[in-house]
Order: structure tokens, then C-alpha cells, then sequence
């Protein structure tokens, strides 16, 4: 979640009496509300009073993007419980969750000084790209999955919903073989393989956008995908991130691609639930899928505006996607590969 410039605009009477009923302000007009951006799934608002600065964020049934996107509400609920079993997990890695509203679908919680949390996503854009963080994000997120993985107790808290459907698999992969009929059964294939497995707590949402780079390592950010999953669903959809960075700064390209490596062995090297090359195999096959989505599925990546990268991720994708590779090193290869043509 990143500031716009001051706005004088508040939430509407409903939130605001929520968060007097849960005791985070006194009136209305004892605290000062500013929209934040960072999203498209949520109205996310900063409240400063006297005593604490904190976030207020509430789920949106339409997502904000040009196609027609919806989402159930609920998974806000998700979202929270994914918080807070984290938080147990390896505490600092979330922001502190100070209230959930069952009936409103929203959540307060704590606010991140950007003067010590830098986003992560902004620190790549720059070129500041340092293998230790992706290092930390990736054992960060592989303790997450390891402490969670055939849990009953934990599969309990994200029962089947069709939520990780509507908001991941559908828009990306699903959505994306109608771009590409040709590879029709083979993304549709990937989706149902995903969509099936309930290994581990997911996140959904492994982007640099909602990954804090603090004082004591990564703190993720907005986990409304949030269910019990395929834990090589996250790793892939991390990884995605660092190769479409180098079309961003391609004279940074050559950290991505350590940061990439590094994500990978420091993220694999906590796997205990199952045999590392099973799941690298499972995360390898449906990382040039993500790939492909972020050009020709419902959330295209923004930083992606030239005929000329398009045609790198369609390329690299569709091969990689016909003939899936079982490492991924050898996806990082053929990415390189591409980035030199």
C-alpha cells in the first residue's frame, strides 16, 4: 500500500461508525482519513488519531480493472485469518490485525512507517535489487507453508469456496486461453491441478506490491487470495514478478535474475512436507503460464506497455507452456534466453 497526496474525502458513515463501536476513534472527527493506493481489490483508508496511525481496508465485490472482475466479499475473512495464523508463525512477517468486522467484510490494522518500510516493488523498479531480501521472502514463505502444511486445524479456517478461483485461477489462467485457444487444455489444465490441491495456507497474492522490506525482514501485505492451496502456487507467482521486472529495468536484469535464484533456494530449502523436486516440478510448469497472464489475462501487468515486451512474454511463455520444464533454472534460462533476442 503505497500514499496518494492528501485527500479530505472520508469513508462512508458506516465504516466510521464501526471503527467508533470497535473503539479505534472517538468521532469522526477526532481522526483524519486518507485514501491509500497500491490495490484494485479493496477501498483501503490510513486513520490518524491521537493515539495511533492505522489502515482500515474493505473488500469490493468489483475489482477495479477494466474487465468485468467480481469477487466475493468473504474473502476478507481469509485474509485476516491468514494474518494472524502467520503472525504465529514467524511474528512481524504481517502487519497486526486491531479488528475485523464479520458483517462488513472489513479489518483495521496496524500502519507501517514507509520511513522503515520500503516496498519492495518500488525498490526493484529502482534497481535495488538485493538477493538477501528475496532470500528472506522466500524462507519467510516456505516457514509459512511448512508450519501449515496437512494441517486439519488449519484447513479448517479456509474451507472450499471458489474463491481462489475467482480471484486467481479464472483471471489469469482460465482467462488467458482465450487469448491463446490453442493452449487451451494445457492452461486449463494447470488451473485444475491448482485449483485441487490443499496442501498448505496460501497467500494468493506473493507480489512485490505487497511485500515491505522492514527493519526486521519482509512483511506481506494484503493476502485477500488466502485459502488452503498448492504452496508452489505462491513460489511461481513470486517468481513471475522478478522476471517481468527485467522489462521494467532491463539494466538491472542481472539482479533480478540472482534475486530469483536466491528466492528459489532459500524458499525450497524449507520444504519438508513433500520432496522439494515435486513441488519445484509443479512451480516450474505453472510459472510461464502466470507469465503469459500477466500480458493476455484480466490483471495485465501495468509496467508492461510495448508491443516489444509482449511479444518477449508471449514467446517465452508459449514455449515454456508447451513443453514445461521440471526446474526452475530452466525456466530462468529460457528467460534470459529470450531477453537477449
Amino acid at each position: 500500500m503505497s500514499n496518494t497526496p492528501p485527500d479530505t474525502a472520508k469513508p462512508d458513515t458506516r465504516m466510521r461508525a464501526i471503527l467508533q463501536r470497535a473503539g479505534l476513534i472517538n468521532t469522526a472527527a477526532d481522526a483524519t482519513f486518507e485514501a491509500l493506493t497500491g490495490g484494485v481489490s479493496s477501498d483501503i483508508w490510513k486513520v490518524v488519531t491521537p493515539q495511533r496511525a492505522f489502515c482500515v481496508k474493505r473488500a469490493l465485490a468489483k475489482l477495479k480493472v477494466a474487465a468485468d472482475w467480481q469477487a466475493p466479499v468473504e474473502r476478507n475473512r481469509f485474509e485476516v485469518a491468514w494474518f494472524r495464523i502467520a503472525h504465529e508463525i514467524v511474528p512481524g512477517a504481517v502487519p497486526e490485525v486491531l479488528y475485523h468486522d464479520e458483517v462488513e467484510m472489513l479489518c483495521a490494522m496496524s500502519f507501517l512507517d514507509p520511513q522503515h518500510h520500503r516496498l519492495w516493488k518500488q525498490e526493484l523498479r529502482d534497481g535495488r535489487a538485493r538477493p538477501a531480501d528475496a532470500a528472506a521472502v522466500g524462507q519467510r514463505l516456505g516457514l509459512i507453508h511448512a508450519a501449515t502444511a496437512n494441517n486439519p486445524a488449519i484447513a479448517a479456517q479456509f474451507p472450499p469456496n471458489g474463491i481462489f478461483h475467482a480471484i486467481r485461477l479464472e483471471p489469469y489462467l482460465e482467462a488467458t486461453a482465450v487469448a491463446h485457444p490453442d493452449l487451451h487444455d494445457a492452461l486449463f489444465a494447470l488451473s485444475k491441478r491448482t485449483g485441487e490441491l490443499r496442501i498448505a495456507m496460501i497467500h494468493g497474492d506473493v507480489s512485490p506490491k505487497n511485500i515491505l522490506l522492514g527493519p526486521n525482514g519482509p512483511v506481506f501485505l494484503d493476502a485477500e487470495c488466502a485459502c488452503m492451496g498448492d504452496p508452489a502456487f505462491d513460489l511461481a507467482f513470486c517468481l513471475n514478478h522478478l522476471l517481468l521486472k527485467c522489462l521494467w529495468n532491463p539494466a538491472a536484469a542481472n539482479k533480478f535474475a540472482s534475486c530469483f535464484d536466491a528466492l528459489t533456494e532459500a524458499y525450497l530449502a524449507e520444504i519438508v512436507w513433500e520432496p522439494a523436486a515435486t513441488l519445484e516440478a509443479r512451480a516450474a510448469s505453472l510459472l510461464p503460464a502466470l507469465l503469459l497472464a500477466r500480458v493476455d489475462g484480466k490483471s495485465p501487468a501495468e509496467y508492461l506497455t510495448t508491443d516489444t515486451q509482449r511479444t518477449h512474454v508471449r514467446r517465452c511463455a508459449r514455449s515454456l507452456i508447451e513443453s514445461p520444464p521440471a526446474r526452475l533454472k530452466d525456466v530462468l534460462a529460457t528467460w534470459k534466453k529470450e531477453m537477449q533476442t
